[in-house]
Order: C-alpha cells, then structure tokens, then sequence
C-alpha cells in the first residue's frame, strides 16, 4: 500500500461530488437487449461497481441506426430511458454516481447493424479492418460523406439524448469524441478531407464537437458535462498529423466551458503513433484532467500525488474487479479478467466475477 493514497479522497467534478478519485472507465460490454434497451443484467453490473468514485457508462446510441456493435444500448427511445432509470437507481441506492456516454458511432457503423443504412463520416473512407454482425464477420463499408443539411440533425440527437439522460436519472453526460467514431473522425485529420467550414483547419474540424457540446450543455450546464478524446489512438484506423498540437487546441478551447472534466486517453491502443498529450493537457487546460489508459493503481496515485492528473478511470480492472476500490484499499489480489467473454451474452464473465471475502476486508 502506498503511505499517501490520494486516490481515496474526495473530488468535486464540476457540481459532480465524488468520494474518491478511481473512477470507472466507459467498457461496451454488449449486454443490452437487441432493441439496444438496458435490463436487468446491466443494473447488476452497474450497481456491483457502485464504489468507484464515478461510473462512466459504456458508448450509448443517441440515436437510431448509428450503431457499431451488436446490443450495445441506446438512449434515444422511452423503453431505453425507462431501462437506464433502473441502472441508475439501483447505483445511486449503493450511494454511488454515473454519467452516461454520450455516442455516434460515425463510420464504425455497419449496414447490418443498422437496417440496411449507410454510416455517415466527415469524409468518404473506410475503416481498414473487420466487424462483427448479425450476419457474421463482414469488412467495414465506406461512408457516406455527412453533408451540411444533415448536420444539425446531429446535433439534435444529442441534445434529445441528453434530455433523455436527465429522465434516466444520471448524475451528468460524458460526450465521446475519442476511438475513431463520428466525433473524432470529424476532428482528426487522417479521417477528415473536407473543404468547407468543417474541414481543413482545426477549428473547423473541431467544430462539430463543440457545437454538440454547446447543446448539450444547454441542458445539463456545463458543470455536468465531461468530455472524453483520444488524440493518439489507432484504434479504427486512425491517424492524426499532429496529435500533440490537436491536444493544445483543444486544451485552450475546452479551459473557456468551465466543464466537470476533460477525460483524456493518453496513448494508442495499436502502439504506433507516440507524443505526450498528458502534459500539455495539464499545462493548458483549467479544469480537471482524467487519466487513462493502462494506470496501475500506484501509477495512478503518484500522478494525482503530483498534481498530474485529478483523477484516474480505470477500464479492465473494473470488468473482473467489481469491488474494486475496495481490493486497492487492502493492497488484495485482483481477479484476471477473460478476454473471451467481454462481448458474449449473458452473466458469464459479466456479473460472477468474485468479490472479495468479508473477512478479508476485516483483516486489511
């Protein structure tokens, strides 16, 4: 155990009040049901990790047909709000707090996923790799380029969404503009050729994001609203020229919203493109900074201890470790997690992960 655990003090994310700093990061884990609506086996995941300081959902839909996986959930219809309120009451009667992620999956979404429709991106190229559909494994298909009239309809799908959020009963939103989905297609340059006001310079390909951030935090206000990005990630087949000076960017313009926090991932998820994004972030941004990717909890602690980062959210540790706040405050063994079985169906390696024995926790 380390002589100075920071990670178990309280942290105030904007009017968001945590009891400690090891939040939960957004996992697609693929258990909703195949109208992408919450049940009863996401309320026991979610509530079995009540501990962590902040849940952060997994990638929710905020629309119909921009979906990437297979029953990931949405948030758009009232069967779907009707299955979160369960989540979150069932979180908040553990006394814990959850935001949902707010997402398009952009280009990452394949016909057969989405009855048949063509996904939509800033520009015309497809992601290099395989997804799993209904019909089995199929290459992904080249968008169509979004076009102008059909951005502010966008827009609106994430504001609805972020209504609906607040009848779900969550604590705040976290918009996802990271991993190569529509947001960050729209604001990385390997994906975005365009030549007119979203296109070119970095604050025209910022420009959708922040202008969903605008309407979303017309409904929560901004002191309710994270953001997540992922400037050096590869994951579906993304580049950017300059991911050191995209985080500067968006540093100095997310300091001016004053929001609950900025989630930043710090690497690449393929090991190939390399940078700092952390440290400029923490330069040049006002506000409170979220680790992740790959923190150990020792790592984690010496980070927020140095004034590197406010809070830590950790993402695998969590899928075999519900109780895992607990296991790092008695410095206790963690359960490996099965790789196998974190897009099946089902409880199997979902909910059965083992907790930690009381007598261990007396013992600690």
């Amino acid at each position: 155990m380390l002589t100075q655990p920071i990670l178990f003090s309280p942290i105030s994310l904007g009017s968001i009040e945590l009891s400690n700093r090891i939040l939960m990061a957004p996992l697609t884990r693929a258990r909703a049901d195949k109208h992408h609506i919450p049940g009863p086996l996401m309320v026991q995941h979610y509530a079995d990790r009540a501990t962590a300081g902040l849940i952060i959902t997994e990638a929710t839909m905020v629309m119909k047909n921009c979906s990437a996986f297979i029953n990931e959930p949405g948030i758009y219809s009232e069967a779907q709000v009707a299955g979160w309120k369960e989540v979150t009451k069932a979180v908040h009667q553990k006394g814990g707090k959850i935001v949902v992620q707010l997402w398009h999956g952009g280009r990452a979404c394949h016909p057969d996923l989405n009855n048949g429709i063509q996904p939509v991106a800033p520009s015309p190229i497809a992601i290099e790799d395989e997804v799993h559909t209904p019909n089995g494994l199929k290459p992904y298909t080249t968008p169509r380029e979004l076009p102008l009239d059909e951005i502010p309809e966008i827009i609106a799908g994430f504001k609805q969404a972020a209504i609906n959020a607040k009848e779900a009963g969550f604590d705040g939103v976290e918009l996802h503009a990271a991993n190569g989905y529509l947001l960050d297609t729209f604001l990385r340059d390997g994906t975005n050729q365009r030549e007119d006001q979203y296109g070119g310079s970095l604050e025209n390909r910022s420009r959708l994001i922040f202008e969903v951030l605008d309407a979303i935090c017309e409904v929560w206000g901004n002191d309710k609203v994270g953001i997540r990005t992922s400037p050096l990630n590869g994951f579906n087949s993304m580049k950017d020229s300059d991911p050191v000076g995209t985080t500067f960017w968006l540093a100095e313009k997310l300091s001016h919203y004053q929001l609950a926090y900025w989630h930043l991932m710090r690497s690449d998820f393929m090991g190939e493109q390399q940078g700092d994004v952390n440290t400029i972030a923490r330069e040049h941004y006002q506000g409170n900074l979220i680790g992740n990717m790959g923190y150990s909890y020792e790592e984690a602690d010496s980070a927020v201890l140095d004034k590197q980062l406010d809070a830590v959210a950790f993402g695998v540790p969590f899928i075999a470790n519900p109780d895992l706040v607990a296991r790092f405050q008695t410095d206790s063994e963690l359960n490996e997690p099965n790789p196998d079985t974190f897009y099946t169906p089902g409880p199997e390696g979902y909910n059965d992960y083992p907790l930690l024995d009381q007598k261990d926790l007396v013992s600690a």
